[in-house]
């Protein structure tokens, strides 16, 4: 089993944080720092951990801010020692991040400037969230500027910090309610040049359809209008919540608005009865009934029982077929029933469909026992 990334977080953290700081900073009183952080340290989790520094940061810097703040920047590129290798390498600065979403949400300029630096080292995608629900206009307009920054990580940090449902940190209601200034961001975005920003983008606009669905489909629809084939991906992959949902909007614009002229046959679910943990194997054919070629979009859908007893779907995405007139074609897919971070899995009968054109017909089922 893989070693929890929690435990690259240790000690050395806070140790290598001190180290930094008295390089540019010799008042900072090194040891008692490292034994304010470390008093309860163990029984955190990651990002607590980094709060729990960031609170003894605060305590241990000078109170202005400003001088804070100033000292922190100046500490960043300064020698760690920590294995640069480390999965968790760039989470050094996570305590630097969350010291500025707490403690310096009263000095804007201050905040922006550090975390334009930060997010070119770790990531500020978190950190910015707390202004833009203080100081929103003020934010936006920033991030308008910075959306033509000559680094793509700080043009990252635009998509990415505007996130309406940002995983793993706190929704901004505002921009769930009205997504248009954030789609005026992605408007300076769309044709970036650097994919880990475009991914971005893709992922902001995915969130938005799932309050908007209209708004998604219109908007895909406006930016496939002469695209290039990088935008035309950032379209596919912000629509694919969308397509997996079944929005008849975002099929549409993919070209897969009309019921799929085929029938479904020799579906295959084996084993019936699935030991936990073992994996099940699923297979059918899929053929074209009409005397014309068709493009067919091809997911499966498996109905998980859970802890209550009820199902819940979870969607897979299979292939795109292009069917020739009366052309059959068999497609097969493994699903593991391990235990996994995202998913618990529960005894009973799982339900399995495929969804062609995102319209469900029943395959069978499985036991899971």
């Amino acid at each position: 089993m893989a070693e929890p990334l929690v435990n690259q977080y240790g000690a050395d953290v806070p140790k290598a944080i001190a180290r930094m700081i008295t390089a540019v900073h010799p008042a900072f009183e090194l040891r008692k720092f490292v034994a304010d952080a470390l008093k309860g340290y163990d029984a955190l989790a990651l990002m607590p951990r980094g709060k729990h520094i960031a609170r003894a940061l605060q305590r241990h810097l000078p109170p202005d801010y400003p001088k804070a703040i100033d000292i922190l920047l100046a500490s960043l590129d300064q020698p760690h020692g920590r294995d640069a290798g480390l999965t968790l390498g760039s989470f050094l600065y996570l305590p630097h991040t969350m010291f500025v979403a707490e403690f310096g949400l009263d000095h804007f300029e201050e905040s922006m400037r550090a975390q334009h630096a930060l997010t070119q080292r770790f990531t500020a995608e978190f950190s910015i969230r707390a202004f833009f629900q203080k100081h929103e206009a003020a934010t936006l307009a920033r991030f308008k500027q910075w959306a033509s920054d000559p680094s793509e990580h700080v043009r990252r940090l635009v998509s990415e910090g505007s996130r309406p449902r940002l995983p793993w940190a706190a929704r901004l209601p505002a921009f769930q309610k009205n997504p248009a200034p954030v789609l005026e961001l992605l408007e300076l975005l769309k044709d970036d040049p650097a994919l880990y920003v475009r991914r971005s983008v893709a992922n902001n606009l995915n969130d938005i359809g799932k309050d908007h669905p209209e708004l998604l489909a219109k908007t895909a629809r406006q930016w496939l209008k002469g695209a290039s084939e990088e935008r035309r991906w950032i379209v596919q992959h912000a629509l694919r919540s969308a397509v997996k949902r079944g929005e008849a909007g975002a099929l549409e614009v993919l070209g897969f608005g009309k019921s799929a002229k085929v029938e479904v046959a020799n579906a295959r679910i084996t084993p019936a009865r699935v030991p936990m943990g073992e994996k099940v194997n699923i297979a059918f054919d899929v053929s074209n009934t009409s005397a014309k070629p068709q493009d067919v979009l091809v997911d499966f859908c498996i109905h998980y029982v859970k802890a209550s007893g009820k199902t819940s779907a979870k969607v897979f995405k299979l292939k795109v077929l292009k069917l020739a007139p009366k052309e059959t074609v068999r497609l097969r897919k493994t699903v593991s029933t391990a235990e996994m971070t995202t998913r618990k899995h529960h005894a009973g009968l799982h339900r399995v469909e495929v969804l062609l054109n995102g319209q469900a017909r029943a395959l069978g089922a499985f036991e899971l026992a």
